[in-house]
């Protein structure tokens, strides 16, 4: 599957709102659970059958967390049951979506995408992450199991902070303020390794230093194309006029939206950086490469007289003494071999291959 686009073939040609799964299934059963609360009290519990989900009382605000995409039947019974505009579901299912927001009458539908490094394959990978809040519920839509929401699990379980006494709309922020952390934090650490990349640079300009700027050149570029475009969805929330965002949680979207234009800033420097890093190695490999030329015509210019004298004269004298000499044979052949080997060694120690 290929990380900057998604292959939509089987979409082609379909109605608009037909439920066509569009990425890589990644488990077996889709996975749901479910955490109703208020100022006073918690329920946390999974449900095994979409069948048995329903609407949240109205005491009580619902946070619903499906981990599978691929199962378009239970996708498509969620979304009639709490009333999901089709085109919300059809873009839920399709994990090559844009990071983006709409707005429906009685709901806000965000797509945002969560990163992860993948260890095995020493790439960042992305996972869509499809956000529904309602009056009093939030759904949440992810390709796999594993997240980084417990933080916000723990603040509504210990009643830390003002989440249990705030509506949809605050767990719809808190949700993706976690997101947005976890790009500070992986943005962060790809930028000191990047930062770090200018001394080896300087030091040891081989092609190993290539190969760490084309691959951190291509996954700044992921990361860019993942999260650039989640700060214009920031900035639409706090203009919606369905009322689903209230008025005293304006301000952390606001906040929300200055996080995100802070990782993509970064991430442009970045960007730029990789590419001036570029432009010193090839200055460095070009310095050495002249410093390598400089060296060479030196021995040329000391060697080419002396090969031109020999050229004239060669060995053409009436009296060689070494020609008489038992082991001359044996002893030219050392004198090769010591020069071969002497100037092979010092090249070596100038790091000239």
């Amino acid at each position: 599957m290929a990380r900057f686009f998604k292959k939509r073939e089987e979409a082609r040609g379909q109605s608009p709102g037909e439920l066509i799964f569009i990425g890589e299934q990644k488990v077996a059963n889709i996975q749901c659970q479910r955490i109703d609360y208020n100022a006073s009290h918690v329920n946390e519990f999974n449900i095994h059958d979409i069948k048995d989900l329903s609407i949240p009382p109205d005491e009580m605000l619902s946070w619903i967390n499906i981990n599978g995409l691929h199962d378009t039947s239970a996708i498509k019974e969620i979304g009639h049951l709490f009333g999901i505009h089709p085109l919300a579901l059809e873009d839920i299912v399709n994990t090559g979506q844009r990071p983006k927001m709409e707005e429906f009458d009685a709901s806000v539908f965000i797509v945002i995408k969560m990163i992860r490094f993948d260890m095995d394959n020493k790439m960042m990978v992305n996972e869509q992450l499809s956000i529904i809040m309602g009056e009093n519920f939030v759904l949440t839509f992810q390709e796999r199991p594993g997240d980084v929401f417990n933080p916000v699990r723990e603040r509504i379980r210990r009643q830390k902070g003002r989440i249990r006494n705030s509506g949809s709309d605050y767990l719809a922020y808190a949700l993706m303020d976690t997101v947005v952390d976890n790009y500070i934090h992986i943005v962060e650490r790809l930028g000191e390794k990047i930062e770090d990349l200018e001394e080896d640079i300087l030091n040891s300009p081989d092609s190993g230093v290539m190969e760490k700027i084309s691959s951190f050149k291509r996954e700044i570029n992921y990361l860019r194309k993942s999260i650039r475009p989640a700060r214009e969805a920031m900035a639409q929330i706090t203009k919606l006029e369905n009322g689903m965002i209230s008025h005293g949680a304006i301000p952390f979207f606001k906040d929300l939206t200055d996080l995100i234009t802070h990782v993509t800033e970064a991430i442009d420097t970045y960007r730029d950086l990789l590419t001036d890093q570029l432009s010193i190695y090839n200055s460095v490999v070009s310095n050495r490469m002249n410093d390598i030329m400089k060296i060479l015509t030196m021995f040329s210019s000391i060697f080419i007289p002396l090969t031109f004298i020999t050229g004239i004269y060669g060995t053409n004298f009436d009296y060689l003494p070494e020609l008489n000499y038992r082991y001359s044979y044996f002893i030219l052949w050392g004198v090769i071999i010591f020069i071969a080997s002497s100037l092979t060694l010092f090249f070596k120690r100038k790091g000239w291959f």
